[in-house]
């Protein structure tokens, strides 16, 4: 039951990633993308009707993080307090930049608000960039099994690390980088005209630089942790996620400069599944690793009780039903190319 929970949280958080990610990315992309007070609009408007829903998914897998994994849960949000509080913030003030540039008709104001919007959405998408990198490289946990890192040290890997280090720093810029795209491909198969033009061509500016830090935190993944390819070593059918991996990036490459949008998203979308996917399956059973492997968290040591497990399966499932059919309604609601007209955004 312990294995079930480990990839049901997985999935929920990759699911987060990739519904939230194309609103972090038209966020990151909304002052260089959108020139007019028009197309700004069209942006929100093409984010808006979804963008609180997704984020309904990172509650969803803190929620059920709590319950499947509460040792993993009191460790991890007690160590990463601090990050934990910058990141509420930046959701705060993303929806502030939203919210209150529709209720504003000051073009200074609504300037203001603009870039509350996208400063917040870069820095959130680096962030949980940076979050993913310490999950991988390992946090300072000890015999208690909890651990304290401040903001960054000296951004070395040693025994004092810090949240930020070269290493953290190198994901967190490559979350900013493969969302800008996810939200470039998203902003084009949803608008129109020089807007959508402009959307496909920094997607296409991101492709090369997504394509260089997708390799180049490969490699630095296994200089810092070789061991991380040990259950694709004993596990051949892990070979799935880096083949897909590197068959989304060309499909992207591919579909982008063609037009065909919704093929490039899609695409984006297996390609961000994947690489959460190939993380998860790499550090299994460890659920997080801490830098002195004796004190690793582990499914095995920080689920809850096996009987608990199998009745909130029942209820989860219930629970993933309906969340699934509502967003198949929401988003098939909203489908198309978006229509400038009267109404919040």
């Amino acid at each position: 039951m312990a294995s079930l929970w480990f990839w049901i949280v997985a999935a929920m958080v990759a699911t987060y990633v990739v519904l939230d990610g194309f609103d972090l990315g038209a966020g990151a992309i909304y002052l260089m993308a959108a020139k007019t007070t028009e197309e700004r609009r069209k942006v929100l408007r093409a984010i808006g009707p979804v963008w609180d829903g997704n984020e309904v998914w990172l509650l969803a897998a803190g929620g059920t993080l709590y319950f499947a994994f509460p040792q993993l849960y009191a460790a991890s949000f007690s160590g990463f307090y601090l990050p934990l509080m910058m990141v509420l913030w930046l959701l705060m003030l993303r929806a502030i930049g939203i919210e209150f540039r529709a209720h504003v008709e000051s073009h200074v104001w609504q300037g203001f608000f603009d870039v509350i919007f996208s400063v917040s959405s870069i820095l959130l998408a680096v962030f949980l960039g940076a979050a993913l990198g310490n999950v991988v490289r390992g946090v300072p946990l000890d015999s208690t099994g909890y651990f304290f890192e401040p903001l960054w040290t000296d951004f070395k890997l040693s025994k004092e690390v810090g949240v930020l280090d070269w290493y953290t720093v190198l994901i967190g810029v490559m979350a900013l980088v493969t969302l800008a795209a996810h939200g470039s491909y998203y902003v084009a198969l949803k608008t129109d005209g020089d807007l959508g033009r402009r959307a496909r061509g920094l997607a296409l500016i991101c492709w090369p630089l997504q394509f260089f830090l997708t390799f180049s935190s490969l490699v630095a993944t296994y200089f810092i942790r070789p061991d991380i390819m040990t259950n694709y070593s004993q596990h051949p059918i892990g070979i799935v996620a880096p083949v897909v991996v590197v068959g989304s990036l060309a499909a992207m490459l591919w579909a982008n400069p063609k037009g065909k949008e919704k093929v490039a998203f899609v695409a984006s979308s297996l390609y961000i599944a994947f690489m959460l996917v190939g993380a998860a399956f790499a550090l299994y059973p460890v659920v997080l690793p801490a830098r002195d492997h004796t004190y690793d968290l582990t499914i095995y040591n920080t689920a809850a009780a096996n009987h608990g497990l199998k009745v909130g399966l029942a209820w989860w499932t219930l629970g993933a039903v309906l969340a699934i059919t509502y967003f198949v309604f929401l988003y098939r609601m909203f489908r198309g190319k978006v229509q400038l007209g009267k109404g919040h955004y």
